[in-house]
């Protein structure tokens, strides 16, 4: 069977990865032959010296005919726009696509790569036009009840569907709701998405057909604290769809950091603080800002504006408390299986701590005031099973209605 030719913009967004990936590896390579021919605390020798300079023209050479061929490729992709097509998106490809955007979205998004996801509301993985004509052609059954759901890292709108189970599109079928899906760039900070997310609401609100009675949303993961973010500028902006806004469903959201993030900054630090490894520790360094604010689960720009994210720090996050007048839920998921008496050391998902997912802090003022009846701890689940299992789903619906 032939495979299905990639569009050119997306085939020009490869070849500038493959160009910009092979002047970086060329750049480590050479960092890491300095090492070696000039030791760390030793004097160098004209004869090193003169290694160096020599290997200086062949590193030189090989990043300016990468340049020089990538730029080709890329203007050559763009002439044969005619000949690729446009291929349909597939869930693999869009699942691919989701993750190269949470591991550098920042990037594609800064080098104005054809591969960055842009933010926007979605159905069935296709975007929605917001004005109100398109949307009542989206929904013909439309109503003032509006579900939002909001993805994690690495993920994308269509992924709220696993093992044949939605959350949102059930919940919007036996309790009358319209919902919509957000898509967005997870390499991004948390506060770049949630001001974007913020100003998208407030256009979606405005172009509803009918009036908006009310708003609720469930965010996955990094999707909580984007939709914490968005709610904090509404609120300091005084948006009209925060006030609409009743209830927020947090699944598996790291409030207050996540320990894989935290122990990839460790490693970036042992690796700067060891000599002849101090070149690999740009290898870490390529992780996207979305991914480096999930350390201490970032929510705002004074959070990581003026600090260097991968520098071994405190946490610096000023303190966002729950938003007042809306109704906060909190779903924590855990490997462990359930037992008599709960242990204030209960394992997490694998991927975010029980602690974390309920809010809870040693430092009093970045607590979040759950209520108790407000949270709920999922044992035998990991971090992906919060989106398929039957029992979430039933602890959502009765805390929805």
């Amino acid at each position: 069977m032939a495979k299905k030719q990639k569009t050119p913009s997306e085939l020009q967004g490869i070849a500038r990865l493959v160009t910009e990936a092979t002047i970086g590896i060329t750049d480590l390579v050479e960092a890491m032959h300095r090492r070696i021919v000039h030791p760390p605390f030793l004097p160098s020798t004209p004869i090193q010296h003169a290694i160096t300079n020599i290997a200086g023209v062949t590193y030189k050479t090989i990043r300016s005919s990468t340049k020089f061929v990538g730029n080709g490729a890329d203007k050559a992709l763009e002439r044969f726009a005619s000949v690729f097509g446009n291929s349909k998106p597939t869930d693999k490809k869009e699942a691919i696509s989701a993750v190269l955007n949470g591991v550098i979205g920042d990037y594609l998004e800064k080098t104005e790569n054809p591969l960055q996801i842009t933010m926007q509301f979605r159905k069935q993985g296709k975007p929605l036009t917001l004005d109100a004509e398109s949307l009542k052609d989206a929904y013909p059954a439309i109503n003032g009840n509006i579900l939002l759901l909001i993805h994690g890292s690495c993920m994308n709108d269509i992924q709220w569907t696993r093992n044949k189970h939605n959350h949102g599109l059930i919940l919007a079928e036996e309790r009358n709701k319209t919902p919509l899906f957000l898509h967005y760039n997870s390499g991004l900070h948390i506060s770049t998405n949630g001001q974007s997310l913020n100003n998208l609401i407030e256009e979606l609100v405005r172009n509803w057909p009918v009036p908006v009675e009310e708003l609720m949303v469930i965010g996955h993961s990094m999707g909580g604290l984007v939709s914490r973010s968005a709610v904090y500028y509404g609120q300091q902006q005084k948006k009209t769809w925060v006030k609409l806004l009743r209830k927020i469903v947090f699944l598996g959201t790291p409030h207050h950091g996540a320990p894989m993030e935290k122990m990839g900054n460790y490693v970036d630090v042992v690796l700067e603080a060891v000599p002849y490894a101090k070149p690999f520790a740009r290898l870490g360094k390529i992780r996207s800002a979305g991914v480096t604010d999930l350390r201490y689960g970032n929510l705002l720009d004074t959070d990581w504006q003026d600090t260097d994210r991968f520098k071994m720090q405190g946490d610096p996050r000023q303190s966002v408390p729950l938003p007042k007048k809306i109704v906060c839920y909190s779903i924590a998921a855990t490997a462990s299986k359930k037992t008599t008496s709960v242990s204030p050391r209960l394992r997490g998902d694998t991927m975010v701590s029980v602690k974390s997912a309920l809010g809870k802090h040693s430092d009093p003022e970045k607590k979040l005031q759950f209520k108790k009846e407000n949270t709920w701890i999922a044992h035998e689940t990991t971090h992906i099973d919060l989106l398929s299992s039957s029992e979430i789903y039933s602890k959502i619906k009765s805390w929805l209605d």
